[in-house]
């Protein structure tokens, strides 16, 4: 029995008999989302799925399965490629190891607004979906996480609060960046930060605080130190063949909700940004925001991870920072 198939058999065997209404559609896929039920990235996907449900009458039916019940939130996109799952969620920095557009959207101090994020995101798009279509696979939208800061155990004004503090980071910028600063940093999957805290492996985060929230932080740590540095982008993807299938009046369907979620996803991410302020201080945690002095040490430090991102960078992925940062020169 090949990888495939006794892999295959893994994700069948959890999934279960799909419904009468999956079994009656004419095309029946499954997806597969690492967050939360009440993650607002989980919201969107199953605005997306009603949609596309309902606009082609049923003859599109999708299994969403959230909260890596289905598939680990790190085997989704090789899940995609190979079409265990013909839809996924994806944080795109999670594959910077790949190929180095996956990482423009982690660099610190590259975009720190939601209107730089997605101006940045417009350029980066054509590129993004040319690599993954070397990997049989399809971008259908985006959409990106609040900004940044520091979750710990006390209070962080400067770079001297910060030497050899233990810190969960996600990617290889957020690990040079803490590095820089000082802290100890270990990369780790979301999923694993709960324990991680319990065995004291850790003591901060630097992520958004959705993220906090949906490892109820407050449990191990009572500040928040906003610093804004970047907004990591999510995209939603399906198989190239999968897609491709499709009558064409189907893909016309859901490329529609897909844009929709694009929009939707923007307007989301924004006021969930604004609700996940007073959770986090109904359970207790203090949120400041960064000094100077510390934004100043994170600026610098971006710039030289800048640098080294372009040493690895192609031609185009370098022309196409050329004319962001152009762009970001004349809107300020």
């Amino acid at each position: 029995m090949t990888d495939k198939n006794k892999y295959l058999m893994s994700v069948v065997a959890v999934a279960g008999i799909s419904s009468s209404f999956m079994a009656h559609a004419d095309v029946s896929w499954m997806m597969a989302t690492g967050y939360p039920d009440d993650s607002f990235f989980t919201e969107n996907l199953r605005e997306f799925v009603a949609e596309v449900e309902e606009n082609s009458d049923g003859r599109i039916a999708i299994d969403m399965r959230t909260n890596s019940t289905l598939i680990s939130h790190d085997e989704i996109k090789r899940s995609v490629q190979r079409c265990v799952v013909q839809l996924g969620e994806i944080r795109l920095g999670a594959y910077g190891n790949e190929h180095p557009v996956f990482r423009v959207d982690g660099l610190p101090g590259l975009a720190t607004s939601y209107e730089q994020a997605y101006q940045l995101n417009t350029f980066l798009q054509p590129y993004y979906e040319d690599v993954l279509s070397d990997q049989g696979i399809m971008p259908l939208t985006f959409v990106a996480w609040p900004g940044q800061g520091f979750f710990a155990d006390r209070p962080i004004s400067s770079t001297d609060d910060v030497q050899g503090m233990r810190i969960r980071i996600y990617s290889h910028p957020t690990q040079m960046m803490a590095e820089q600063l000082g802290f100890d940093a270990t990369n780790l999957p979301f999923s694993e930060v709960p324990q991680a805290f319990s065995t004291n492996m850790i003591e901060s985060l630097f992520t958004s605080a959705q993220t906090g929230i949906d490892v109820q932080v407050w449990d191990y740590v009572d500040h928040f130190v906003y610093t804004g540095t970047m907004h990591n982008f999510n995209s939603l993807i399906i198989n190239e063949e999968a897609f491709n299938a499709l009558e064409d009046d189907l893909q016309t369907i859901v490329m529609d909700a897909a844009e929709n979620a694009y929009i939707r996803g923007q307007e989301m991410s924004r006021e969930r940004a604004a609700e996940n302020r007073e959770v986090l201080e109904d359970n207790g945690i203090e949120i400041t925001q960064a000094s100077d002095e510390l934004q100043q040490a994170i600026s610098e430090t971006g710039d030289r991870i800048l640098e080294d991102w372009r040493g690895d960078a192609s031609e185009r992925g370098n022309r196409i920072m050329d004319e962001y940062i152009e762009w970001r020169s004349g809107s300020e």
